[in-house]
């Protein structure tokens, strides 16, 4: 069996480049390095390092350790943050994964109520556009999209509706259509687009089908990478752009968000569930926040 501290100690030194500066690093001597370092060789059998100049450099076998070792050492962390949690108290944790969209608009809301009610809860909040392949590695709770009108399938998980977010244009206060009530999507056909989605993700796929029911495909003159930077590029008057309602919930100075018809590209919100937790209380609470906030959200917006 491998011994975990000298995987440490190894993996310190393939990150440091050298036995001293890994000793440096951990607060041993280089002798006691060199020591361990020759210890886990002889359990595995393996020349892990070779010399190179002043410094060492892994072999192809040490390469291949230091890389599964990074998942172990990961998975170790993860225990001991567990037993440290049981040992404070903390009655465990629950894992919220979100779409940046909703970041700033929601999850403060949600963590607040979550902190209020459970003190001793600790929780793992993660930036995710797309549903996580590995079921193990899935979030207890995930803030996703989907087409209006579907439903997002994941096996042993429940999604649960909360809002339907029609898309707006957002043009400068002094372009032609800025006082409409609406702007047909044909409309926008001539203006320079700002693009707004590096990830190429759902939404955009979802802007980009609605262009072409319109009988266009827009074409975008810069390319930004998230709605905030396309929204202080159209305040710049460098041209428009076609978001979903709740990402233009803080427009820049100078702007209008004008909903966007015939068609209207229109999004799903869904919190989806692992089943496992669902009836947990923090699970529950999460969920009614959740529904707050949106419900609030389509207030506001009526």
């Amino acid at each position: 069996m491998l011994d975990v501290h000298r995987l440490r100690v190894f993996r310190s030194v393939v990150a440091s480049g050298s036995v001293a500066a890994a000793a440096t690093n951990l607060g041993y001597t280089p002798s006691a390095v060199s020591q361990h370092v020759a210890a886990l060789q002889r359990e595995t059998g393996l020349r892990l390092l070779d010399r190179h100049g002043r410094g060492v450099r892994p072999t192809a076998a040490g390469l291949a350790l230091a890389a599964q070792a990074d998942g172990v050492l990961a998975r170790l962390g993860e225990a001991e943050t567990f037993v440290a949690d049981l040992r404070a108290g903390r009655t465990g944790s629950l894992s919220i994964a979100y779409f940046a969209s909703v970041g700033a608009a929601w999850l403060p809301t949600v963590v607040r109520a979550l902190t209020a009610e459970f003190p001793g809860v600790r929780l793992d909040l993660e930036l995710r556009e797309d549903v996580a392949t590995d079921a193990a590695r899935r979030p207890d709770l995930q803030l996703v999209v989907a087409e209006w009108g579907d439903t997002p399938d994941v096996p042993r998980f429940t999604a649960h509706h909360l809002l339907d977010d029609p898309y707006v244009a957002v043009v400068p206060r002094d372009h032609p259509l800025a006082g409409r009530d609406e702007i047909e999507l044909a409309e926008l056909d001539g203006d320079r687009w700002i693009d707004n989605d590096f990830a190429r993700g759902w939404c955009r796929r979802n802007l980009l089908e609605a262009c072409r029911a319109a009988g266009f495909s827009p074409t975008f003159a810069v390319e930004a990478h998230d709605y905030p930077t396309a929204l202080a590029f159209v305040g710049a008057g460098i041209g428009i752009t076609v978001l979903p309602t709740l990402g233009a919930a803080q427009l820049p100075p100078g702007t209008v968000a004008v909903p966007a018809v015939r068609p209207t590209p229109t999004r799903s919100i869904h919190a989806v569930v692992r089943d496992a937790g669902a009836d947990t209380p923090p699970v529950r609470t999460a969920l009614a926040a959740l529904r707050d906030v949106a419900r609030s959200r389509v207030r506001s917006a009526a």
